[in-house]
């Protein structure tokens, strides 16, 4: 497994896999981690290859986005922006293509990977929290700020749309609270993302690596297939009335219960132990 993340031809992106626990670092830091066409790719890349170690030796279970040199990501890299637009001026009557759409689509596809993967997501959010960098937050299924965290959804004050990012802001935030923000170009520090649900903890200093352990930790003890199969429920019942959830709510518990994860799960419950989801 080793070999796999070894052999990627990363340049925005650092990697170190610790057991079950991959940490995907934004490396940008001249730049703040603002999202180039190629930290996407990149992003994309390391997903999948994330996603494919299931069936691998020592596979990769939690995900653990944070940023380098004590930023998280300040949006759109504005170079990308800038060759889009010349490329679009430059297109002649018969081109379809339009690159500025089809960069912000390729943001918004990564944005609905990483929201949709089975694996879990920790964010782990400092300093500049910005545009993507805030709809990455929203994606994430937990987000952990240190008290350096400034978050940003400057898109409307430069004469731009949250486009992207809009379907993840109002599932976290609410319809009223995204519309606030978004028309604002909302600034929220750490402890008012906080007070608005945008992040679940907020801690600093040498207490930031603590908390990420404790919550590694808590996800670990959870049985892989399970938390797969909680997160796609979840995410279904977002959109879904209670009642035309409950035949499949109830097909998704028996196969659980049936499984080998349900069967150790209770097994150990019963004996008083751990359980061992490797042996599941």
């Amino acid at each position: 497994m080793l070999q796999v993340w070894t052999a990627m031809n990363l340049e925005a992106l650092g990697l170190e896999k610790s057991g079950a626990v991959l940490r995907i670092t934004l490396n940008r830091p001249d730049s703040r981690n603002a999202m180039s066409l190629r930290m996407v790719a990149e992003l994309r890349q390391v997903l999948a290859a994330a996603e494919a170690s299931a069936e691998m030796p020592d596979p990769v279970r939690v995900l653990v986005l944070r940023g380098a040199g004590g930023h998280f990501c300040a949006g759109a890299d504005l170079k990308d922006m800038a060759q889009a637009r010349m490329q679009a001026l430059q297109r002649t009557a018969g081109d379809a293509a339009d690159p500025i759409a089809e960069a912000n689509a390729a943001f918004g596809a990564l944005c609905v990977a990483y929201a949709r993967t089975p694996l879990a997501l920790v964010a782990v959010l400092e300093g500049s929290v910005m545009g993507g960098g805030f709809g990455l937050a929203c994606v994430a299924d937990i987000a952990l700020a240190s008290h350096t965290a400034l978050f940003r959804l400057p898109e409307t004050s430069l004469g731009l749309v949250p486009a992207q990012i809009a379907p993840f802001l109002v599932e976290r935030l609410g319809y009223s609270q995204a519309k606030r923000l978004a028309v604002t170009g909302g600034r929220l520090d750490a402890a008012a993302a906080l007070h608005l649900g945008l992040v679940h903890e907020v801690t600093g200093g040498e207490m930031l690596e603590t908390a990420l352990g404790r919550i590694l930790a808590d996800i670990l003890a959870c049985a892989p297939g399970a938390l797969a199969a909680t997160k796609a429920l979840v995410e279904r019942a977002r959109l879904t009335a209670p009642q035309d959830l409950v035949a499949e709510a109830a097909a998704v518990f028996s196969q659980a219960a049936q499984g080998a994860e349900g069967v150790e799960g209770v097994t150990a419950l019963m004996q008083k132990r751990k359980p061992r989801w490797a042996l599941a």
